[in-house]
């Protein structure tokens, strides 16, 4: 059989870190071990009953057994729009402000190559959200990173980055709740963003995947709530964490009216959108009483408080995130990477954890840990930790 060579922009494409990660997790459990996974991202509980209803029922209705509208259906659209009004206290234009997206990470690989030139150059949180790589090697643009320390509460310093760096930069991603920190971004700090990228002309992209979780009765903030965020970016929401419709592949991304028209026109050449029962289900989620969002939202922050205080019982002196469905947890100075704190609890505890140098050379020192289990794993994950007298 002939094999046909792949292209140089397939093999200049980031190597996937955590599919080596995945390999291992399968030859322990291969082995006849119980392995509790806390590095995976995938909600695990099933979407709300409501919603599946609502796509059962769209399913029969012949109509959308044809092409759906190229740009979505306007229904979808109407409803992100009163989504926003209702949460966040923003107007949008359904028609001109909206896109439809198949899923959040469609939307966040996409906007490199609809606003960037090969050359031009990407501001990237790191550590952050691996497949912002992927578009920009898509777009053949240039990645310039913004460290997000500890010691700023995760939040990148603009005066901080070099000015040649930022003279030069047309794009940047940001993305609070963050992903993998926990870490939440301050009306402040988003007034700071909007000031920094139109004083430098750069397109900001808010990856605003976990939305809907904040913990300690803080909500947290939209980017398109800060005055004049339209004017210079987007924000990106995904279906799957708010309504654990993770295998659905549906999102939108709203704001900047040219932006999202540029999203639409390469879509328009590479999709027929999303199939018209899954935007009927997800206009459904959006208007719907969000009980089942703030019931969602109490039992990360119940895994949260558990794991916290566990992981403190044996010594381990960590931070509890204030969003987001992962905990970022520094690596016991007795091991000299993420890497390999990582490899010795998978192999003597059968934990998995993800190694921070995943996320970026930034994300060294930590692993994250995802709140996507039962509190009684969560329990017993830090107990086979603490059998290992490392703290």
């Amino acid at each position: 059989m002939k094999i046909y060579k792949q292209s140089e922009l397939l093999t200049s494409l980031p190597k996937q870190f955590f599919a080596s990660l995945v390999e291992k997790v399968t030859n322990i459990m291969e082995q006849g071990h119980d392995v509790i996974n806390l590095g995976q991202g995938n909600p695990d509980q099933p979407t709300p009953a409501h919603i599946v209803e609502a796509m059962e029922k769209a399913v029969q209705n012949p109509i959308y057994h044809k092409y759906s509208p190229f740009r979505g259906q306007t229904f979808l659209k109407e409803a992100v729009s009163l989504f926003y009004k209702r949460e966040y206290g923003v107007d949008v234009d359904p028609q001109s402000e909206v896109a439809i997206l198949f899923g959040g990470k469609a939307g966040l690989v996409e906007v490199p190559q609809c606003l960037l030139n090969p050359g031009d150059v990407v501001l990237v949180p790191d550590p952050g959200y691996p497949d912002y790589w992927s578009g920009v090697e898509l777009a053949r643009a240039k990645m310039e990173v913004m460290p997000l320390l500890e010691e700023n509460k995760f939040l990148p310093n603009y005066e901080s980055l070099p000015k040649e760096v930022v003279k030069q930069a047309k794009l940047m991603f940001i993305n609070y709740p963050n992903n993998p920190t926990g870490a939440t971004a301050s009306e402040e700090f988003f007034e700071e963003t909007v000031q920094f990228a139109d004083e430098h002309n750069i397109c900001v992209v808010h990856d605003f995947a976990y939305g809907a979780i904040g913990f300690d009765g803080k909500k947290p903030k939209s980017f398109l709530q800060t005055k004049g965020a339209k004017e210079v970016g987007i924000e990106i929401y995904t279906f799957s964490k708010t309504f654990n419709m993770a295998g659905w592949r549906v999102g939108f991304a709203v704001g900047n009216p040219s932006v999202i028209e540029a999203i639409n026109l390469l879509q328009d050449h590479m999709y027929v959108s999303v199939f018209s029962a899954i935007q009927e289900a997800a206009a459904h989620a959006l208007l719907s009483p969000q009980t089942c969002v703030e019931e969602l939202n109490e039992l990360y922050e119940s895994r949260r408080n558990v794991l916290i205080k566990a992981c403190l019982d044996i010594g381990w002196k960590v931070t509890a995130p204030a969003g987001s469905f992962f905990a970022w947890l520094p690596v016991p100075k007795q091991f000299d990477s993420s890497q390999a704190f990582s490899d010795f609890l998978l192999e003597n505890a059968y934990v998995v954890v993800a190694p921070g140098v995943g996320f970026g050379e930034y994300g060294e020192g930590y692993v994250r840990v995802g709140l996507l289990t039962s509190e009684e794993r969560l329990k017993e994950a830090v107990e086979r930790i603490k059998k290992l007298n490392i703290f």
